[in-house]
């Protein structure tokens, strides 16, 4: 699959952001996150700006991006955007009553709670616009969901344990769930990799036409004598070299360098510890852009077993 720079950064961007608001959600009203106004207006306007501007830059890759308003009329399959939609309003009543009136707790803190379940349904409903695909092999899999979240839950805990460290060092237990879950998603990375890399789809070309009964079927002539449409979105390829590349800087800047910052961000305090911090939130930026590059340009479509793929 083709990988669009405005759909790599939708699922980087609006994960980070919506996992932001979980966590902030969850944390503030138990206790677990500084209760400081200005706290909650930094760490709120991170989150809103990483999920809307994800949002808005996957309109960039419809044809018509002007009609993106009608997706809200088909919810069978824009459940994340209406999720979205509707996360924004209790989370707007928690960040009112944080900011403005420095509450947490209360009908403020329900509505973080409220904002925090709905931003995971959000994020759930994104991976599973990918796995619920069956004609992708590399997607239709009971690994793609679980580390759709774990990337994003991965990438909001760093974040937050940079955030934290602006304001106090008291809160080491961030750091340590930071260290934990980046361990675990590269883990899930690591098994869907294994998966995609081991198996393939139950399509072959010869199931495809219907003519594997009389032989070994081979395509003739390319349907086509000149790219088209899906061939450019559906039969996207990379070389095997670079996909060894992209995916040791995944390994590297996206999970070994964030869970090494994490762990020394245990140990530190401080101008230190924030630097660490923030080195390991650029380490992971640079490492899911990486992986979610790959994510889409591993997928095969079965389509293209009409335009000389033997499987996919």
């Amino acid at each position: 699959m083709y990988p669009a720079l405005s759909i790599v950064f939708f699922t980087t961007s609006s994960g980070a952001g919506f996992a932001l608001l979980t966590l902030l959600g969850l944390g503030a009203p138990l206790g677990l996150l500084p209760p400081s106004p200005s706290f909650g207006f930094v760490a709120l306007a991170v989150a809103a700006l990483l999920a809307v501007g994800g949002l808005a830059s996957s309109a960039f890759h419809l044809g018509r991006p002007e009609r993106a308003w009608r997706a809200f009329s088909q919810w069978r399959s824009s459940r994340e955007g209406i999720l979205a939609v509707l996360t924004f309003l209790p989370a707007a009543i928690f960040g009112i009553g944080w900011v403005f009136f420095g509450v947490v707790q209360g009908l403020t803190g329900l509505c973080g709670v409220l904002a925090a379940g709905l931003a995971a349904a959000t994020i759930y409903s994104t991976g599973m616009i990918y796995a619920s695909l069956k004609p992708i092999h590399q997607w239709h899999n009971q690994w793609v969901v679980p580390n759709y979240l774990a990337l994003a839950l991965m990438s909001g805990c760093l974040l937050l344990d940079f955030l934290v460290r602006l304001w106090s060092a008291r809160y080491g237990g961030v750091a340590l769930l930071a260290s934990i879950v980046v361990l675990g998603a590269w883990w899930t990375k690591e098994r869907y990799w294994r998966l995609i890399d081991t198996t393939s789809g139950r399509s072959t070309v010869a199931s495809a036409t219907s003519l594997g009964s009389r032989g070994r079927v081979r395509m003739l002539e390319a349907p086509h004598t000149e790219e088209n449409y899906l061939l450019m979105e559906m039969g996207f390829r990379i070389g095997r070299k670079h996909r060894r590349e992209l995916r040791g800087i995944a390994r590297l800047a996206g999970f070994a360098v964030p869970a090494l910052s994490s762990v020394c961000g245990l140990l530190l305090g401080g101008a230190a510890g924030g630097i660490v911090a923030g080195l390991g939130v650029a380490s992971a930026a640079l490492g899911l852009v990486a992986e979610r590059w790959l994510f889409f340009a591993e997928a095969k479509h079965t389509v293209t077993l009409y335009y000389g793929a033997d499987a996919v």
